[in-house]
């Protein structure tokens, strides 16, 4: 059984190793964020404050992936 993901905004906070960013949700909640190989050209326009949409899976709400760049 497939559950799709969860789909939201959060906003960058730091990037502690290149392709990974702890990000910020609106609920206050801090996850691990990371860029997928398909998506690298991101991570130029990535810096703090940044919002990115995120997709986490139903399971696991302490890592998403970042699969954009909210536009300001």
């Amino acid at each position: 059984m497939f559950d799709p993901p969860i789909t939201t905004i959060g906003t960058v906070i730091d990037s502690p190793k290149p392709k990974i960013y702890h990000v910020s949700l609106p609920n206050g909640k801090v996850l691990i964020g990371h860029i997928p190989k398909a998506l690298i050209h991101l991570h130029e326009r990535i810096q703090p404050n940044t919002q990115v949409n995120l997709e986490l899976t139903p399971f696991d709400f302490e890592k998403g992936r970042i699969v954009g760049v909210v536009e300001p």
